[in-house]
């Protein structure tokens, strides 16, 4: 039997476990380790493992000032472990965080070439409402999605995470 444990980043192993993961995901666009460290400070992150290894990271930003009642809610499950229900468990686990910081909408962004991603946001409800290059040369597109039936101004401008 597998368990799938979930920690918070919190410390040097977890900051370059959820690293590993977003560049593996995303790699048009790969963080430094400083990258990460900044991110930890205002979003909730979280790394994913089934029993000991590594399989995915979420990342809750919170309302803000700026952003209304918004939250992003972004999920990362690496290849070789989609399509268990680990997406979803991961996927539920960061809507109810967003939930208690009060968001009352829930966004989220994928990068279009990452089809499984698009696939889980469109099955869990999520529309999009822009698609953008993040950087002057990029040739793929950022989507922002929202979960369908809220309202409200886009969250995700700027930086995916």
């Amino acid at each position: 039997m597998t368990h799938l444990q979930i920690q918070a980043v919190d410390d040097e192993a977890s900051i370059h476990d959820w690293q590993h993961v977003h560049n593996v995901i995303i790699p048009g666009d790969v963080l430094s380790l400083d990258d990460v460290r900044a991110r930890v400070g205002r979003n909730r992150m979280e790394v994913a493992y089934l029993d000991d290894v590594l399989i995915g990271c979420t990342t809750v930003r919170p309302p803000t000032e700026d952003n209304g009642a918004t939250a992003a809610v972004i999920v990362r499950v690496l290849p070789g472990f989609r399509r268990r229900g680990l997406g979803t468990r991961l996927y539920e686990r960061a809507m109810a965080q967003a939930h208690a910081l009060d968001a009352q909408v829930i966004e989220t962004v994928v990068l279009a070439s990452n089809p499984d991603g698009l696939r889980f946001a469109f099955r869990h409800g999520f529309v999009e409402v822009e698609r953008y290059l993040l950087r002057e040369g990029d040739t793929v597109p950022w989507i922002d999605l929202r979960l369908d039936g809220v309202r409200g101004p886009a969250a995700t401008q700027g930086q995916p995470e």
